[in-house]
Order: C-alpha cells, then structure tokens, then sequence
C-alpha cells in the first residue's frame, strides 16, 4: 500500500530497495495475467516510433506481421529479428548485427 501511494520514481526505488522487493505487486500481476493468457510482447522498432504488440505465444511471424496491419501480412517476405537482451548488450541495432546476431525469420 505504502508503494502504491508513493510517485517519484527515486522514492520508489529507494522503498522497493530497502524493503527487499525486485518488482511490484502492479507488475507481477501484469506479468502473471499476460502469462496465463497466452501472450508475448514484440516490439517493432523506427526512426520515430518503438512499439510493443501483444500477440499469442507461438504465432508465427506472418501472423505478427498480421497483428500490426493487414497489408503487412498480404506483402510480408520475412522479418529481420533480434533479442532484447542483445539489443541491450550490443546498445544498437547496428552493433547487433555487426555481432551477427540479427537473424530472418520467414512466415512460419
């Protein structure tokens, strides 16, 4: 209750240090209801814009690429991808694929 009332971001932090507690009821929560649910988050990523889209665990890229636009899917060919902690690891997309950890996946 007492992190719930807090709002600045180092108080919270701060609370969340000292009492022990690595995420808070609100994220577990989310996480445990998007688990029991069947979904994964993917992200597109832009110049202007990064994205997170729900989708069911297991779709396929063509399905994904479905779930952000028809056309998308109509036209899709394959998907550049990476994981997340590459791209933190690595800091760019660029760096990525220097490594050779940018991958294709096709419509399945």
């Amino acid at each position: 209750m007492e992190l719930a009332q807090l709002n600045d971001p180092e108080d919270i932090q701060l609370f969340m240090t000292d009492m022990g507690i690595q995420k808070s009821a609100r994220d577990r929560l989310c996480s445990a209801a998007y688990e029991l649910l069947g979904y994964i988050s993917f992200f597109t990523v832009g110049t202007d814009e990064v994205r997170a889209w729900s989708i069911r665990e297991g779709e396929s890229a063509l399905g994904a690429a479905g779930t952000i636009h028809s056309d998308l899917a109509r036209g899709f060919i394959r998907a550049e991808c990476m994981a997340y902690d590459d791209l933190i690891a690595h800091g760019s997309e660029k760096q990525v694929s220097e490594k050779g950890l940018l991958r294709l996946e096709g419509k399945k």
